[in-house]
């Protein structure tokens, strides 16, 4: 689930540039100590670029002695593979009890006999919550479709879902209605109820959204699917290593969670807020019959009997161990203490921004701070270059303009807000005074989001990914 911009080409092929590009295997091996050299000054030069706090998002744990500690407990388990579980029992132990602190945590702590058993909230993990969600869209297609024999499922988002359920729908043949949200820039209750057909299958609503950073009403929501007897699934990728514990700080949290009865599933990154290595995000389901329809099993393969909880079959043990000793180093106390700090620092932002009449604050969100520009004549697009200029990298939103910045560990550090604020108010006196200024994103990002043929915009998007792969 990528949290930035689509940067112009010469910028992701800044180091073909700089260093020896292999178009094929070098006729013979590059010294070790060679190929680390180049690896340790490509990543030396990136990490100003999150280390110091200028990243929104991106990288949300605060201290190298951390990243370290992750760094070991991976190289522990670096060969380990959890498909293979005869060999590699650890992994096992791992996965189970990722999925049952992340139940828990998640109200699913008096659900039938609790996580972890077999009439309690259970799950997998997964590679990031884009295949959370993945996995969760396909398993509610699969089971209404056993179920109540629907063979054209369809799902109800509101426009501020994830792109991870657009891509569900296009990769497993899901009808996606897209519903408008409110004026407050959360899911619209009734134009929600509204779009619910005999087809749908799921509804869905985040926790928080990644655009604006405001929890979707999910009782309402999670009730109208109750009330239907379909699926209701509460995207917390973002939000569910954060909620649980502002809500134990006495900060003002609607309920999202399993101690909603309408809520059949949820996803939570580790890899974001959980402070794990990237790569690992947790689908949880409220019992273990839906859970079923995620799983792929083959019973007549000449090769054997094969199964697999997730899309992957081989899949890199290394990161659930991580992901694991980071949850148990942390414990309650390190997420309440983390946590704290995150939305002491977002009020701060919050409150800055607000002293700024050029800007206007998307409702009271958490610690996901969006904000537009109330002056037609300052584009918050150029803004936003200004800012890049200035060393940050802020997400730009499209219908409506607007920026944000998810506030993380990293802005906890000394001196951060206050250096985010001054330089967002120089960005915005910039652009003030350089009216006629041309370059950066701006025009890109303008483009984009005035154009009506949107298959124009796609045609852009799949010549920029063909840049990644392409060497000169």
């Amino acid at each position: 689930m990528t949290d930035h911009p689509v940067p112009p080409e010469p910028t992701i092929k800044q180091f073909r540039e700089r260093y020896e590009t292999y178009a094929k295997l070098p006729p013979t091996g590059v010294p070790r100590e060679e190929v680390l050299r180049v690896m340790r000054e490509m990543a030396a030069e990136e990490q100003a670029r999150w280390a110091e706090g200028y990243a929104s998002g991106c990288v949300y744990n605060r201290d190298q002695d951390h990243i370290d500690f992750l760094i070991e407990a991976y190289a522990i388990n670096s060969q380990s593979n959890p498909l293979h579980t005869d060999v590699w029992p650890s992994a096992v132990k791992y996965e189970s009890e990722i999925v049952a602190m992340t139940a828990h945590m998640l109200g699913g702590g008096h659900i039938g006999g609790g996580p972890g058993s077999p009439d309690g909230v259970c799950g997998t993990v997964s590679s990031g919550g884009s295949e959370s969600i993945q996995l969760a869209m396909k398993t509610y297609r699969d089971y209404f479709r056993t179920t109540k024999g629907i063979t054209r499922p369809q799902m109800v988002v509101p426009e501020t879902a994830h792109a991870a359920f657009d891509k569900s729908a296009q990769y497993f043949g899901i009808d996606i209605v897209h519903v408008p949200v409110g004026p407050d820039w959360r899911a619209d209750v009734n134009a929600m109820a509204d779009a619910v057909t005999d087809d749908t299958v799921v509804i869905v609503g985040s926790a928080p959204p990644f655009p604006h950073g405001i929890v979707d009403p999910i009782e309402e929501l999670s009730e109208i699917a109750r009330e239907r007897g379909i699926g209701f699934h509460t995207d917390a990728c973002l939000g569910g290593f954060v909620l649980p514990w502002a809500e134990k700080l006495g900060y003002d949290v609607p309920p999202f969670d399993f101690r909603l009865p309408g809520v059949t599933s949820i996803s939570a990154d580790t890899h974001k807020f959980g402070y794990a290595a990237k790569g690992t995000s947790v689908v949880l389901y409220r019992n273990q019959e839906l859970r079923h329809y995620q799983y792929f099993t083959m019973t007549d393969w000449p090769g054997g009997l094969y199964c697999s909880p997730s899309f992957a079959g081989s899949r890199p043990g290394g990161l659930s161990a991580a992901c694991w000793a980071a949850m148990v180093s942390i414990g309650e106390e390190g997420y309440l203490d983390a946590t704290r700090r995150i939305l002491e620092t977002a009020s701060t932002i919050k409150a800055g921004i607000k002293e700024m009449p050029e800007l206007r604050l998307y409702g009271d969100p958490l610690f996901v701070i969006a904000f537009d520009s109330t002056d037609p004549a300052l584009d918050i697009y150029r803004i936003n270059d200004a800012m890049t200029a200035r060393g940050w990298a802020l997400n730009p939103l499209h219908r409506p303009a607007a920026l944000h910045l998810c506030v993380t560990q990293r802005h906890t550090q000394p001196g951060v807000a206050e250096r985010f604020l001054g330089d967002l108010r120089a960005a915005i006196d910039w652009v003030r005074e350089n009216p006629s200024s041309e370059g950066g994103m701006a025009p890109i990002y303008g483009m984009a989001n005035t154009v009506p043929e949107r298959g124009l915009v796609a045609e852009a998007m799949l010549d920029f990914m063909d840049g990644w792969y392409r060497l000169r």
